[in-house]
């Protein structure tokens, strides 16, 4: 398959029975604060608690029944976990989940409340793919990636559509960056219905991986990233996600640990709902002032809620 409006639109159609159509969110004080009008795409809100649903629900229905007897497999640190496994109930075949050692216990609960069958590892891209790859050998276990697969891009991607519907005039679409799997959705939605739209990937300056490989042509692999933005450590992008990056995505801007930590605080208070960091990185380069956007007309996507209340940034010394 390509990604493409159409693969998006048919992603839409086949997982509109198992995902939520989640809200865009507003607030004057918001906009007052940043001189900015921000529309917020509040997938915090979506099934799992993230924007992970659309990709997994794509991606395990588009399996035919050969392809999914044997299951499905995957490695993530939470998100696209929990998603994964919630889709393959739906679907009523098994998800085995490889989750680093260091998992939140927030998002390992996820996982599990869906019936997940969890594999731990140690903390490296090594290790989850090496189990990931034992798994499918002996169970016979479909692969679905977290972001390196074109089905979940196109799952993800559903997300900037619906936003697009509701905001037509958008003038910049803010996105966080872990893997690319999101952004690149994101962007081929955005660039297919306003041509003339800038699409802005956000990144932890402690896990810059995808900046640096967009802005090099290559991709660059980093140690395993220590930001408080737990969704988006990753290593590296995917084989497929740099190219479309590259092509459909505007820029790449990184933001500090400390913007992430008081954009998160600013944007539960202001828009009155728990976020996960990783969704509040967009919301940080508005704070320190990445890119010009005074005055217009700016979507950012929420990309997740699952979080301890106890281990929020600010709750800790």
């Amino acid at each position: 398959m390509s990604l493409d409006l159409a693969a998006l639109r048919a992603a839409h159609d086949r997982i509109r029975p198992h995902i939520k159509r989640t809200p865009v969110a507003t607030r004057a004080a918001l906009d007052a604060a940043r001189g900015a009008r921000l529309f917020f795409k509040c997938e915090n809100l979506q099934a799992a608690g993230a924007f992970k649903a659309r990709g997994a629900c794509n991606a395990v229905f588009s399996l035919t029944d050969a392809e999914a007897a044997g299951g499905v497999v995957t490695h993530s640190s939470g998100n696209h976990a929990a998603a994964l496994a919630r889709a393959a109930q739906l679907r009523g075949i098994t998800a085995h989940i490889v989750m680093p050692e260091s998992a939140p216990p927030s998002k390992v609960r996820n996982v599990e409340s869906y019936g997940g069958k969890i594999t731990y590892c140690a903390n490296s891209l090594d290790a989850r793919e090496a189990a990931c790859a034992e798994i499918a050998a002996r169970t016979g276990a479909a692969l679905i990636h977290p972001f390196d697969d074109l089905r979940v891009m196109a799952g993800q991607g559903t997300a900037a559509l619906e936003l697009m519907e509701e905001v037509p005039d958008l003038e910049i679409i803010l996105c966080p960056v872990g893997g690319g799997g999101l952004l690149c959705g994101t962007a081929v939605a955005a660039k297919a219905l306003r041509p003339g739209i800038r699409v802005i990937g956000v990144e932890p300056a402690l896990a810059d991986d995808v900046a640096q490989s967009f802005h090099t042509g290559r991709r660059v692999t980093i140690p395993t990233p220590a930001t408080v933005a737990d969704g988006l450590r990753t290593n590296s992008t995917g084989e497929k996600n740099l190219p479309l990056i590259r092509r459909h995505v505007d820029d790449i801007v990184t933001v500090s640990e400390d913007g992430i930590k008081a954009a998160t605080r600013e944007l539960c208070a202001g828009l009155g709902m728990v976020i996960e960091p990783s969704s509040a990185v967009p919301y940080a380069a508005l704070l320190e002032n990445k890119f010009p956007y005074a005055g217009k007309k700016l979507g950012l996507i929420l990309t997740g809620g699952n979080v301890d209340l106890a281990s929020l940034p600010w709750m800790k010394p």
